[in-house]
């Protein structure tokens, strides 16, 4: 019989193999860019899905599973959009269509408590239970993603770790200015590193485009160090926050465990929906804001039913979609008139909401009063378990 005996294959001019031979007991590892299913670990990757609104200027979520901060920069508005990839730009080819730009009115301040991010959160059990071996220096975590900057700087990007000591890991990234650069790191576990299996906080990852000296100073890149609230990332430029009009564009982020970056892993938007809906979902469905001022087209229905506490109670039929993460905070709002939160329209009449009542998988009750028994009740609903 015959065989043969090699360490590795690797193509003509490549720089790294394709195939590794582990010598002393014959397995092997392949550099597999090919689409390999439910390795991706965060949702939301490809910027599909805005339940909130394709459009915000104010601190908060949105895209699905991003949250917006920016404090301390100056009287400039930010704005988060969702934008749309056209057949000139770079990430268009590898078949995404959508991506987040956070864009700035004016020139921002770099005041020394200024602080402007996206933070994706990852929850704890979803690391525990990818694969990677979080305490082992030899196994890897990749994460991936496409930015485009309007002015090039460094700008880094921050890992932290929730469970026990918190540790943080930051990854330095320098686009050319107006061009799509793809961005890959591979993170080593750590002997510190702490990722419970539960359904909590477990990894953030935080796109710093500028923080202040209040918060920089002192912490390295590409290594694992405790965590520190006075020394986040390295000191930053502020090119980008005081240029002008900057903007900052980001798509395709995938964390997945492996020391290599594969090709993203695309999924249907209805899946991608259902992910994002564990965390939060509303009864206007993707892509339209709860607060959406419609009458009763699209709100939720329901009678008065009886006497409680001085408060009628709607038996809602508020069944989820997708079972939350945790019992979720409910918000109740008048359809005809979104601008004050727990309020519903009966009769015509906006009504004060006392209270809501329910659990991961239904909200059943809801609390009204001024109302009388057989007097419908019209609302729009938010149900959120972020992380």
């Amino acid at each position: 019989m015959s065989e043969i005996k090699v360490n590795s294959i690797k193509g003509v001019g490549a720089s790294t193999a394709a195939i590794t031979v582990n010598n002393a007991d014959g397995t092997c590892s392949a550099n597999i860019t090919n689409n390999l299913s439910n390795r991706r670990i965060n949702q939301n990757g490809q910027m599909s899905v805005w339940q909130r609104g394709t459009s915000i200027t104010s601190q908060g979520y949105s895209p699905d599973r991003y949250y917006q901060k920016f404090s301390s920069a100056g009287g400039i508005t930010h704005t988060i959009s969702r934008q749309n990839l056209t057949s000139s730009d770079t990430p268009y080819d590898s078949g995404f269509r959508y991506f987040m730009r956070h864009a700035l009115s004016a020139a921002g301040t770099a005041n020394a408590a200024a602080d402007v991010h996206t933070q994706h959160t990852i929850e704890a059990q979803d690391l525990a239970q990818s694969g990677w071996v979080h305490t082992s220096p030899s196994s890897y975590l990749s994460i991936s993603f496409w930015v485009r900057a309007s002015t090039s700087q460094k700008f880094y990007l921050n890992l932290r770790t929730r469970d026990g000591t918190s540790q943080a890991y930051n990854i330095p990234f320098t686009p050319s200015a107006n061009t799509w650069t793809k961005v890959t790191a591979q993170i080593p576990g750590n002997a510190n590193v702490q990722i419970d299996n539960d359904n909590d906080k477990g990894l953030h990852l935080n796109f710093y485009k500028f923080i202040g000296t209040d918060d920089t100073g002192g912490s390295s890149e590409n290594a694992w160090a405790a965590y520190s609230g006075t020394a986040k990332v390295p000191d930053m430029a502020s090119t980008w926050l005081t240029a002008g009009a900057s903007t900052f564009d980001l798509t395709g982020l995938q964390v997945e465990a492996g020391s290599v970056a594969t090709d993203f892993e695309f999924r249907t938007f209805a899946q991608e929906v259902a992910l994002c809906q564990r965390y939060y979902e509303s009864n206007m469905g993707p892509n339209a804001p709860v607060t959406t001022t419609d009458g009763s087209i699209s709100s939720q229905w329901a009678y008065m039913g009886s006497q409680d506490s001085n408060s009628l109670l709607a038996s809602t039929g508020i069944v989820y979609k997708v079972t939350k993460r945790t019992s979720p905070t409910v918000t109740i709002y008048n359809p005809s008139n979104t601008g004050t939160a727990n309020r519903a329209n009966s009769e015509g009449n906006e009504k004060t909401v006392t209270a809501v009542y329910g659990g991961i998988n239904a909200a059943g009750r809801v609390y009204v009063s001024g109302c009388s028994a057989g007097d419908y009740v019209t609302y729009n609903w938010e149900s959120t378990a972020e992380l």
